[in-house]
């Protein structure tokens, strides 16, 4: 009997064991790859069971009670998971780190970036930036805890030169980057933050998306028609005009539709200003229907701009 009872306490143990491995694989897989000592503690691993297995390779130290599970390597997310961990609770990525984590802006290498409440820290190998957030101005993305699109560029605005920063915030508008409380929302409940006078003059000046390319708009309107399930046009087509060849961004021969994409960067010169119209008054004479759609349109009235091209396109060969 006793031998009997032995044999029934290993088979749980080693139960037990396989049960505890698959929980620790999985808490990592939910983690990119990193865990803390905490969460291991909860696990049923104690000290002595996770220096046993920091010596035998299994655990490898990131930063202060924080482990990489199974190798040294991580992704740019590991690391920042890591970080967001390191930090304690309710520390979240944030400024730089963030920016690349909604793809705002990438970076070369630095210091993984977290925001964490007065007085936490983190230890070396993590900037940490002290300040209390508002449940409304974090987030998660992609399981990482991190500032909300808003908050982010709020953020960026106290450590980014101005074209940077420019640069930032026309990707979040490409991005269609929304929060419950928006930027402007921001700027009134921080008015005397770092960063806030600069970000002001910025939207205030109606730049975003001037600079966006030819290449940059054809490919973002192509994208748009395709969500529309609107047909694609010849591209950077020619139709003759009196004997002239003229070159139009988008052209639908069997509607006789042209559309201009009007980016500031490619349309923004005075002499190119004429020479647009001058192209839309023979163009329009000769019978072709003109619509200039711009980068701002494209993506602040993507439902507007919908319902006019469905209009524009409605014909004989595309059936509404």
């Amino acid at each position: 009997m006793p031998v009997e009872v032995t044999v029934v306490h290993q088979i749980d143990a080693s139960v037990d064991v396989v049960a505890r491995e698959r929980a620790i694989a999985g808490l990592a897989g939910r983690q990119h790859g990193v865990v803390t000592r905490a969460q291991l503690d909860n696990l049923g691993l104690g000290r002595g069971a996770i220096a046993r297995r920091i010596e035998r390779g299994r655990l490898h130290r990131v930063h202060r009670s924080v482990y990489a599970v199974g190798h040294r390597v991580l992704s740019p997310r590991g690391r920042w998971m890591a970080a967001v961990l390191a930090a304690g609770p309710g520390g979240v990525l944030s400024h730089r780190s963030a920016a690349a984590l909604w793809g705002l802006r990438t970076f070369g290498p630095r210091l993984p970036e977290v925001t964490a409440a007065p007085r936490r820290r983190a230890g070396p190998g993590v900037e940490v930036h002290h300040t209390r957030l508002s449940e409304e101005e974090v987030t998660e993305r992609e399981k990482i805890p991190v500032t909300t699109a808003s908050r982010t560029l709020l953020d960026l605005a106290a450590v980014l030169p101005r074209r940077q920063l420019e640069r930032a915030l026309q990707e979040a508008e490409v991005r269609r980057l929304g929060d419950l409380v928006s930027l402007e929302d921001l700027l009134v409940r921080h008015p005397r933050r770092r960063g806030t006078v600069i970000l002001r003059s910025v939207l205030a000046s109606g730049r975003i998306g001037e600079n966006v390319t030819r290449s940059d708009l054809e490919e973002r309107f192509l994208a748009f028609l395709d969500r529309a399930a609107l047909p694609r046009p010849e591209i950077n087509a020619q139709v003759e005009i009196a004997g002239r060849l003229i070159e139009c961004d988008c052209l639908w021969r069997p509607q006789r539709v042209i559309v201009e994409l009007d980016g500031h960067a490619v349309h923004g010169r005075r002499d190119a200003f004429e020479a647009d119209r001058a192209r839309d008054r023979a163009l329009q004479a000769a019978r072709w229907r003109v619509v200039r759609v711009t980068w701002r349109q494209l993506h602040r009235e993507a439902e507007r701009v919908t319902a006019d091209m469905r209009e524009l396109l409605r014909s004989p060969s595309f059936p509404a």
